[in-house]
């Protein structure tokens, strides 16, 4: 099938609209310019707002990924301990970072399940230079307690490091109100830009630890992306992918233009009419909840029926032209999630979910057609 005929509806990367894209083929520019330095400075004013913070942002030339690894490299010496916190796959990567750092303390709970909060306030007891937390799990399709860990940080001096990267640009995150002192968002997610930028906020809190840090990362040294961003032009430390920034910038006018408020509410209610649709379905919700977590609102992860592989599933929508993704490492096969990110439509919605029934279908889990479209059209039509 050719790639434009696909709709992507997984969790990152998302379609980039065209808009973004032909931003893409501008010409290139010298990254040292006046030009240059206005593009980064309308991008770090839009995401001030989009993080929700009055902290600095910064723009790394590597995917979220590398802003995980610069939240922890930048704050820690090799005695210090950092507590993570895992309930699905990038909690781990957190997890698989920090030794490379410090020392590692992990509070552990079953993929998702929700996270132990008594632990975490346990572990930090015993002392810790930070506590790290994904936001909003994609890997299981659940929203963590980000504000309750910020206080717990707060409380035993310890730094919150929060990737968002899911989360930010399409829920409600409120980075200064929650306490997050490095927070991080990806370009290929909520903002809808492609793959190959993060983004970070700092606080205060977290320039006293990087400026007494001697064993910071070269690349990803905060500090020079500080004394790069406060040159006359705003420049970047080393050369940045300007077509990327490029494309960053068109994505965040965007956004400008829905307005933050739109852009939740839709992208809630996009997560909820895969839900409702799910329940229609007869297909049961992945994540346990208790009263600190609730469903992703911008993914959704959902257990193969009985006796069905979730791979099954992703396939068949595949050779519909839907990509959706299935289940990681131990939950493959278990569970399949769509995706509600980015600049997508109410028509992206029930086409999707109107092709997961004729894959049902299929395979035997319906009999008949129309009852998830119906649920989640209700939702939309709430928009």
């Amino acid at each position: 099938m050719d790639l434009e005929d696909t709709l992507l509806m997984m969790p990152g990367p998302v379609p980039v609209v065209p808009r973004i894209l032909r931003a893409m083929s501008k010409p290139m520019i010298n990254h040292r310019s006046a030009e240059f330095g206005i593009l980064y400075d309308e991008c770090r004013e839009i995401l001030a707002d989009v993080f929700r913070t009055k902290n600095e942002t910064f723009i790394l030339s590597g995917s979220g990924s590398c802003a995980m690894e610069a939240g922890v490299g930048n704050i820690v010496s090799r005695d210090d301990t950092v507590v993570t916190i895992e309930n699905g796959k990038f909690g781990e990567r957190f997890t698989q970072i920090v030794p490379r750092y410090c020392n590692l303390r992990t509070v552990k709970s079953e993929w998702g399940t929700p996270i132990d909060l008594e632990g975490i306030a346990e572990a930090l007891e015993e002392g810790a230079a930070a506590v790290t937390l994904i936001n909003n799990e994609t890997s299981a399709g659940i929203l963590n307690p980000a504000a309750e860990v910020g206080k717990l940080a707060h409380k035993h001096d310890a730094l919150f490091i929060m990737d968002g990267v899911t989360s930010i640009g399409g829920d409600n995150v409120d980075v200064d109100k929650w306490g997050a002192d490095i927070a991080i968002v990806g370009s290929q997610k909520c903002i809808a830009a492609p793959p190959g930028l993060s983004m970070v906020a700092v606080s205060d809190r977290a320039w006293e630890r990087i400026n007494e840090c001697k064993t910071r990362p070269y690349y990803s040294d905060l500090a020079s992306y500080r004394k790069s961003a406060n040159k006359t032009p705003t420049q970047t430390p080393y050369t940045p992918a300007v077509p990327l920034f490029y494309a960053m910038h068109e994505a965040l006018r965007i956004v400008k233009e829905e307005g933050m408020e739109a852009r939740i509410r839709r992208h809630h209610a996009g997560s909820a009419s895969i839900r409702g649709a799910a329940q229609a379905l007869g297909i049961e919700m992945f994540p346990q909840l208790d009263k600190h977590s609730s469903y992703s609102n911008t993914v959704t992860a959902m257990k193969a029926p009985a006796g069905i592989d979730g791979n099954d599933i992703k396939n068949g929508m595949k050779k519909r032209g839907i990509i959706i993704a299935g289940g990681q490492d131990r939950l493959s096969g278990k569970i399949f999630r769509i995706g509600s990110m980015g600049n997508f439509t109410a028509r992206d919605m029930l086409t999707t979910i109107g092709t997961l029934e004729l894959v049902l279908k299929d395979i035997g889990v319906i009999d008949r057609l129309g009852e998830g479209v119906e649920a989640a059209q209700a939702v939309l039509e709430k928009l």
